[in-house]
């Protein structure tokens, strides 16, 4: 198997925190999606890259087995239970220099790597007295699931087919685009009654209403008619969930905003809390005016000028 630099694919050094492997994670999955490159190959695998780097990355201790074993990461466990040692001759990208252990033991060995080293342990490929049959984790499964804004507003279920089995899913309320989520035990099948892999559910979120998501929040253009922003009054806007009625200032501005609090997006698994919703007037100018209209338009201007 081929050691793949989760640190590299996400930009990181390695002594990076949780917060600045989320933050590049984030940022790559807005650049990868695929529903931003969706005839890009390339793209697509480089997003599954991704995930797969802050799975591990972001577990603290998945994180510890992969830094001490690189690309044998996954049979950390085995490893220690047969006394093995990481050797002070490995290089920090997942190689390294061979040397055989004075103590008689698995401390080093000629040649290979940790997967030669797991074979012969156990009665592998490479050689030695077979042990007892050694339990592999199956393999993890990754699938997308596509839905609409309107359909993450609410905690609701669907029934997803996956490896030929129907699997019962509970989506949160709040769940955001390219957000991936682990259903454990539903992966692979494990081998020599080894444990099942996950299955990971990326989500791809599209919106087709008025409303622009950020994070909890929400955004919305909403026209105003130029005699109720200069007298005021009343006025009826939409918001995700229904409508609300507004008292409107007089002399309100074109590009004025008002925040109504608690009626944006639901915040994932924290049930009854919302983000807000933030409105942006947009003045509308009358138009197909009449001559009396327009007549009361020109003495407008006039008194206007005249006050001045």
């Amino acid at each position: 198997m081929e050691f793949i630099d989760y640190y590299k694919i996400l930009e990181l050094d390695k002594s990076a925190d949780i917060n600045a492997i989320k933050k590049a994670y984030r940022k790559l999955a807005r650049k990868l999606h695929p529903d931003l490159n969706p005839n890009d190959s390339q793209a697509k695998a480089k997003f599954q890259q991704i995930n797969e780097a802050n799975e591990v990355l972001s577990d603290p201790e998945k994180r510890k087995k992969y830094d001490k074993y690189g690309k044998d990461w996954k049979h950390a466990d085995e490893f220690e239970k047969g006394g093995y040692q990481r050797s002070p001759y490995e290089n920090n990208s997942g190689g390294r220099q061979e040397r055989k252990s004075n103590t008689g033991g698995f401390g080093g060995f000629e040649g290979g790597d940790f997967s030669d080293f797991f074979g012969s342990m156990f009665g592998g490929q490479g050689g030695g007295q077979r042990s007892g049959k050694v339990k592999y984790r199956g393999e993890d499964f990754n699938a997308e699931l596509k839905l609409d804004l309107k359909d993450v507003f609410t905690t609701h279920q669907q029934t997803l087919s996956v490896n030929n089995k129907s699997i019962r899913l509970t989506i949160p309320a709040g769940v955001e685009n390219g957000q991936t989520i682990k259903i454990p035990g539903h992966g692979n099948v494990g081998a020599n009654a080894g444990p099942n892999g996950d299955l990971y559910i990326t989500f791809l979120i599209s919106n087709h209403t008025k409303f622009k998501r950020e994070g909890n929040d929400l955004f919305s253009t909403v026209e105003m008619d130029l005699f109720t922003a200069v007298l005021g009054g009343d006025i009826t806007i939409d918001t995700f969930d229904g409508k609300v009625k507004l008292s409107i200032k007089a002399e309100t501005q074109n590009g004025a905003k008002v925040k109504l609090k608690g009626k944006g997006f639901p915040v994932y698994k924290k049930e009854g809390i919302y983000g807000d919703l933030y409105i942006t007037w947009q003045i509308k100018t009358p138009v197909n005016l009449s001559e009396k209209e327009k007549e009361l338009f020109i003495e407008l201007s006039k008194l206007n000028k005249d006050g001045k």
